[in-house]
């Protein structure tokens, strides 16, 4: 329960929660399945996944921004999620698919004779029809969504409890975090790892019993189950990090020592961030991969996890906002540039192919950022705001 008036002296929350408000009313009514049809069901899929690399986005500034701990392995958590409520996706929309193949069966098929089918479905693409062990849940839609908070949690309370006591810090941890998201996708990337090696899991679009539903309105129901996470989760972050477990948290990130020397027990509260953090990660993966339609081993690639920092950097770390400003930015941008929206630019002898140098561009930035700019586009606001307080 919030103590009275957290609200009151976290203004930026009420902003916060006022402007995702009013945009999310504006997507609703701009887009096909709810208003006026001007935002394309594919734009606002764009936005709703944008959302999504929002939330994962203030995870890691809480993570780093506030607790000093520079991990490079978040968006393997945020791609755990998603493999997880991708499995029962997968699973229930195959059984639709076979179960309504095979009732025209002269002799109705067995409830085992359903599974290997399924099973040779979804695995006969990397030579298999057995189902792992891995898969044991996949059948049941609650167990898969408790998979996608207690699987990122338990992988970051071990890995954390194992760091965190041997006091690993700076670059050594950072190194550790990156280890470990490549060891995973490493193995996710082998046909044997249960998950369909480098082909992944696809069609996430397609949701179970929602087959008459348009894609129209599948986008604009995750649109707002974003922006709720969204919202939610800004919200929780914004009370972790204030009063005093804020301060200690912040006191961890300037001074570690310090902070253990005036008693505190330092790696419990890294390790709760550090849990916590990936928790949200997960739920926010959950929610991305339905909306982009597939999910493979690249997403947990340790690339991801550097663009998360470049994110948080750029928008500003230890700022909330500056990490949703971040995040809605460069992955807009990435949109557009990549996506063709972006005319190129023809310089005679050479043609600039914007989809060739996003990433030329995004690196440019962060340089730019971090020697001109250190405090990153938040930094702007509150300078804006001291201008305005000081009239």
């Amino acid at each position: 329960m919030m103590k009275p008036g957290f609200l009151s002296q976290n203004q930026s929350v009420l902003w916060f929660l006022a402007t995702l408000g009013m945009f999310t009313l504006g997507v609703t009514a701009l887009a096909e399945a709810t208003g006026t049809g001007a935002l394309s069901t594919s734009f606002v899929k764009t936005l709703g996944k944008t959302l999504c690399l929002c939330l994962i986005a203030i995870a890691m500034d809480v993570v780093w921004g506030y607790c000093g701990i520079l991990s490079l392995g978040h968006f393997a958590f945020f791609g755990i999620g998603g493999y997880a409520i991708g499995m029962w996706l997968m699973y229930a929309r195959t059984e639709s698919i076979v179960s309504e193949s095979l009732s025209a069966a002269v002799i109705p098929p067995t409830d085992q004779e359903i599974v290997e089918a399924i099973g040779t479905q979804i695995f006969g693409v990397v030579g298999s029809s057995d189902f792992p062990v891995i898969w044991a849940f996949a059948d049941s839609l609650g167990l898969q969504l408790l998979m996608v908070i207690l699987v990122p949690g338990l992988m970051a309370l071990v890995f954390g409890w194992l760091a965190f006591r041997s006091r690993v810090t700076g670059v050594y941890l950072s190194i550790l975090t990156q280890a470990m998201t490549l060891a995973l996708s490493l193995y996710l990337f082998q046909n044997d790892s249960g998950l369909r090696g480098n082909n992944g899991l696809s069609g996430l679009q397609n949701i179970p019993g929602f087959d008459a539903t348009p894609q129209s309105m599948i986008s604009i129901a995750f649109f707002w189950a974003s922006a709720l996470a969204l919202g939610l989760g800004y919200l929780l972050f914004a009370f972790v990090t204030s009063g005093k477990m804020g301060s200690v948290v912040r006191g961890i990130r300037d001074d570690e020592a310090r902070v253990r020397f005036l008693g505190y027990h330092v790696e419990s509260y890294k390790l709760f961030i550090f849990t916590l953090t990936a928790i949200i990660a997960g739920i926010a993966g959950a929610l991305y991969y339905p909306q982009a339609g597939i999910i493979n081993p690249a997403e947990i690639a340790p690339i991801a996890s550097i663009y998360l920092a470049v994110w948080v950097a750029i928008g500003g770390r230890g700022r909330l906002y500056g990490a949703v400003i971040g995040a809605a930015f460069v992955s807009l941008l990435s949109s557009w540039f990549t996506g063709g929206g972006a005319p190129d630019i023809s310089l005679g002898v050479y043609t600039i192919h914007w989809t060739d140098w996003w990433l030329v561009l995004l690196g440019l930035s962060f340089v730019a950022v971090t020697l001109f700019a250190p405090k990153g586009i938040g930094g702007l606001f509150d300078l804006l705001i001291r201008k305005e307080g000081s009239r």
